[in-house]
């Protein structure tokens, strides 16, 4: 069973995705994170990185209805993705970050200037405030991602956390 603690916390993380704040999760989310993080960057949207920035988008939001969508409304509700989507990726965080991989993974090649596969840390919380966390909390986020320290964040730090933060209650 779990706990109402539990379900609270992950209910409070429900409006990471709902980037209109409508009271549910969409395609239309998905595709304002995207274009949010490409104006961050000032990435045109029918470049490389902004196509595969978009079909990461579109592959996360399609995982996602796949484990929440419930009712098959093409929208997820707070109680479908803690229901749903929680319940069932709780167990197998590595399922919910397989699904998130694409879109992280274009997310880290907007924010890598350089094409060394990382992003600093100043650009990662740079995409964490783009997506809607706070300043402090983006960049407390961003440097807790550098575990080894060497000021850059490479795809094996972003997508275990992602899916981390996203499947456990603390």
């Amino acid at each position: 069973m779990v706990s109402s603690e539990y379900e609270r916390r992950i209910a409070a993380r429900f409006a990471t995705f709902d980037q209109d704040g409508n009271g549910y999760i969409d395609r239309e989310d998905f595709s304002a994170a995207a274009k949010a993080l490409l104006a961050e960057f000032g990435t045109a949207a029918r470049s490389d990185k902004g196509q595969a920035l978009y079909g990461g988008a579109e592959a996360f939001w399609q995982g996602m209805a796949g484990i929440a969508d419930r009712d098959g409304d093409q929208r997820i509700t707070r109680d479908e993705f803690v229901g749903g989507a929680v319940k069932r990726l709780r167990d197998n965080p590595e399922r919910f970050a397989e699904i998130a991989r694409p879109f992280l993974h274009a997310a880290l090649a907007v924010a890598d200037r350089d094409g060394d596969g990382t992003a600093t840390v100043e650009d990662t919380a740079r995409v964490l405030r783009a997506l809607g966390a706070e300043q402090d909390v983006a960049e407390a986020a961003a440097t807790a991602l550098d575990a080894d320290g060497d000021g850059k964040i490479a795809e094996d730090e972003i997508v275990p956390a992602f899916a981390r933060y996203f499947t456990v209650p603390e």
